[in-house]
Formats: C-alpha cells, structure tokens, sequence
C-alpha cells in the first residue's frame, strides 16, 4: 500500500490537540444508537457506511433544534469577503419508488401492476421471492428495473416513501446484479443516505474506491460510517487527517476495537510487512473486504455473498477466480451466458477436473461449433456441466448457435437429442417443445382487478416450486402468470420446468 506521509499515527498524539478538530468530532454523535436500519435481506448490505443517524452539527430544516440555543439556528458567518465557491443541490428528487431504468412498454409489465397493494407488503416478497429458472430470473430483472407507477390506494396511505425502490435495489444485489442496481440507484440520484450507501458499497466491490469517496466528498448531507470517512481520507492522500480522525473516533468509542485494529493496518506504513494476520468479521462489508485486500490480505469471495464475486471479475484476478466468480454470478441470474462463455475462453486452462474441466469442455465445444461437428464435442461438454447442475447455462451459452434441425444436421442420435434439448430450453424457435405434464395444467384464473403484482411475485414464488416437485403449486403460478398478461413468460417457464429433468444431473 503506498503511503505519501510515512509514519502518519506517529504524529497524531500533538495534531488531537488541536481544539477545531475536537470540537468538530465532540459534535458527532457519541453512540450508533439510532442507526436506521436498511431495507435488506442480507446483513451485509450498506453495512460499510451505515453510521449514526446525524453526524453533522448544521441545522437543516425539519431538524431538531440544537441542544446548545434551543430555539435557534445557527448562521453562517463569512471568513473572508472573498466570493465563495457556488453550491448546486437538487430541490426535488421526487418519489424514487417510480424510478426505473426501462419502460413499463419494454419489461411488459404494466404501468400500474403496483396498484392497490402495501409497500411493505410488497418489499417483503421482492426481498423473499426465488427465481432460480432462466425465464424467472429474467422476468424478476424486469419487475426490479421496471418504471412502474407506486403503490396507490388506501394500503399505500402513509408509506415510507421509497421503501420499495431500496427493496428492488437490495433484490439486484442479492443477486449479484451490480451493474444493473447501480444504474436504478443513479436514476434515483445519491442525493438521499438510504441510496447513497448502497452506491458506495458498490464502488468498492467493483474496486473502485476512487468512485466510491469522490461520491461520498461531492455530495452533501450524507451521513457515512466514520470508519468510511477515514477510508477516503486515506485515499485522497490526507493520511494524517486519517490517522488523527481514528485516534478521535476511538476516543469518542464511536468505532469498535476490531474495527480500529484494520483501519490501523491500512494506515500506518510500519505494519506492510507484519506477519500478524487479521480476523476477518463474522458479518464482512465491503468496505472491511477492500480493506483487507489493501493491507496484503485479500479474503476469497466463494464464502462470502454472490456480490462480492463481482471483485473477482477484475482483470486482475487470477483466471481460476474470474471463473469461479463468473460462475457464481451466472447461477444467480447476474452474468449474462454470453459474458460466461467469453470468460471461460480467456485463457487455456491450467488443470484439469472442476471448473477447468468446464472450461476445457467448452473450448472443444467452440471448436467443434466452428468446424461442424458436435458428435463427441457436445454430449461431453452437456454431461460435464449437466453434472455441475449447470446444464442451463450450458443451454444460454450455445444454443442459438446448435443447428436449427438437430436430427438432419447432425449424425450422432445423441448429440442432435441434446441440441433439439438445449435449444428447447433456450426457447428458441424451431426447437421440439415436449407436452407438459399434466400435472402443470390449471385453469386460468380471472385476472385480478387489484394488487396484480403481489400475485406476479406470488406467482413465482409458486413456479419455483416446481424444481422441488411440487407440480399442481407450480401449475397455479403458470395460469396466474397467463391471467396477468405473460403468456410468454408462462410458456418459457412451463417448458423449462417440463425440460428439468432430463437437464438435472443424475442423483
């Protein structure tokens, strides 16, 4: 880690005595008591910057008064009569539970499938709701990224504002789905703390920190984590501002023991090349994972959330990671098939068996695909990954590019039965669609007149059902799905739970 002022934590003991710096951290919050708590189903979400409610002494309107002139509010009073620098702020970030990166006319959904139901209703079952079949992580994509109207009616009275919008970013990154929950959280813009930490967590987990505190220097009235600010004062070369502002948090007791013993790590030169090894946290952030990574001491990812796969991706990951990462995100619904396949040909792989064994299969496949013949290439590459129970992304990857008619223009029986399977599953055109089992048909219901995408999320939660076996539930998600207007999305889903088990890998 480079450092630009050798040895900072050894002059912090004469800075602490300057009066203006204990003022300004005596004016912070001495506990964390009234952190808010994020909309989130996985406890590392925003952790990395989620810090007390308030941690600035400027008044704004709606505040309290301060506790030192009731009544009052402080007034800024000039230090020179120079023409200060000028300050731009949004005056209305509007509603963000209506923001979205596409149009209700492009995710198929419509305009007001949020109609008549509780915000907190439905973020609960976004944060809930499985999709573990290609057809239902694509159509989930579309519900968290969609531009739909809020919630309206009675059940939406009195709402916290913007308690959805957090739950479909949170959704995304459960999933993985960095990129695409960055985009929602820049459309809603980071003016707002709720938002901005989600941002900041994924800045770092795409090794971005630069990103990451120039959001966090540039934006006004975000109330981060002091171990955050300390982080990006580091960054921004005010080493000793870093080390003087973590002596004072520590003072204070506003940053815990285990937490000061990293940050003192990454800041202080003399510990670069020290053999101790630091605990990593029963609950990591992202902001502890960059951290340890910054001290010499990366942690792997494969124990730890789907997102923080995404650190691996980075060029400068070793190949194995990148495919281990990519896979991961694949399996969740965030990396396209497409991104996996060019991964997987990056390099020759180095070994053999596990996920070198799929990349070594894949590339003879490629070469087969360009040369024609997929007698040996393709049942080898299907077994392989069938037996990683990951013979769906085998189908996303090389489908479109199977012949059309399997059975005329390939000569092996089997090897043209696994293309017209694969290009089935895929739903692409032309492909031999077997009959469902009777099991999956229902009638179709009336469609709702009310709380349509409550029954959409309650729908899928019912289609996911049918990998457990669970037939007759996963028939009334199918006909739901009909009844609501996806008929497209009920024929992929009926077709691939029909296609499962000849895709499951032998128990």
């Amino acid at each position: 880690m480079p450092m630009t002022d050798p040895g900072p934590l050894r002059i912090c003991a004469r800075l602490l005595a300057a009066p203006a710096l204990l003022l300004s951290l005596l004016a912070l919050p001495l506990t964390a008591a009234a952190q808010s708590q994020p909309l989130s189903a996985s406890d590392w979400l925003s952790g990395s910057v989620r810090g007390p409610a308030r941690e600035s002494s400027a008044w704004r309107p709606g505040d309290a008064p301060p506790p030192d002139r009731p009544g009052t509010r402080p007034q800024a009073v000039a230090t020179s009569g120079a023409v200060g620098p000028v300050q731009v702020t949004r005056l209305d970030q509007g509603d963000p539970d209506q923001t979205g990166t596409q149009s209700p006319r492009r995710a198929g959904l419509p305009v007001d499938l949020w109609a008549g139901s509780d915000p907190q209703r439905l973020a609960e079952m976004i944060l809930s709701t499985p999709a573990r079949l290609p057809s239902m992580q694509a159509l989930l994509r579309r519900v968290l990224t969609a531009q739909l109207a809020p919630p309206s009616g009675e059940a939406a009275a009195g709402a916290a504002r913007g308690q959805l919008f957090l739950a479909r970013a949170d959704r995304l990154l459960d999933m993985g789905a960095l990129d695409e929950a960055q985009a929602l959280l820049v459309a809603a813009g980071p003016g707002q703390p709720e938002i901005f930490r989600r941002m900041f967590d994924i800045a770092l987990l795409e090794g971005d920190e630069s990103r990451a505190c120039a959001i966090m220097n540039g934006t006004p009235g975000i109330a981060p984590s002091f171990s955050a600010r300390i982080f990006c004062l580091a960054q921004t070369g005010d080493w000793a501002a870093a080390a003087v502002s973590l002596h004072g948090a520590e003072a204070l007791g506003v940053i815990d023991e285990r937490q000061a013993i990293l940050l003192t790590h990454f800041l202080d030169d003399a510990f670069v090349d020290s053999p101790d090894l630091l605990d990593p946290a029963d609950r990591m952030t992202p902001l502890e994972f960059r951290i340890h990574e910054a001290v010499g001491q990366p942690l792997p990812t494969l124990p730890l959330p789907v997102a923080f796969a995404q650190s691996d991706l980075r060029l400068n990951s070793g190949f194995k990671a990148r495919l281990e990462a990519a896979e991961r995100l694949a399996r969740s619904g965030a990396l396209p098939p497409a991104a996996l396949r060019q991964i997987y040909g990056e390099q020759r792989p180095a070994a053999s068996g596990g996920v070198w064994e799929r990349a070594s299969v894949l590339r003879t496949l490629e070469a087969a695909l360009a040369g024609g013949d997929l007698t040996q290439a393709l049942p080898r590459a299907f077994d392989e990954f069938r037996a990683a129970g990951m013979a769906d992304l085998l189908a996303g990857m090389v489908a479109v590019d199977l012949p059309a008619d399997p059975a005329s223009d390939i000569s092996d029986p089997r090897a043209a039965e696994i293309a017209d399977l694969l290009r089935a599953f895929a739903g692409l055109p032309g492909a031999a669609v077997p009959e469902p089992a009777p099991e999956l048909a229902a009638p179709v219901p009336p469609p709702p007149a009310a709380q349509r995408g409550e029954a959409l999320l309650a729908a899928m939660t019912d289609i996911d059902a049918g990998l457990e076996g669970d037939l007759a539930r996963a028939a009334r998600g199918i006909a739901m799905l009909r009844a609501l207007g996806l008929a497209e999305d009920a024929d992929r889903a009926q077709t691939q739970i029909a296609l499962m088990p000849q895709m499951a890998a032998s128990p």
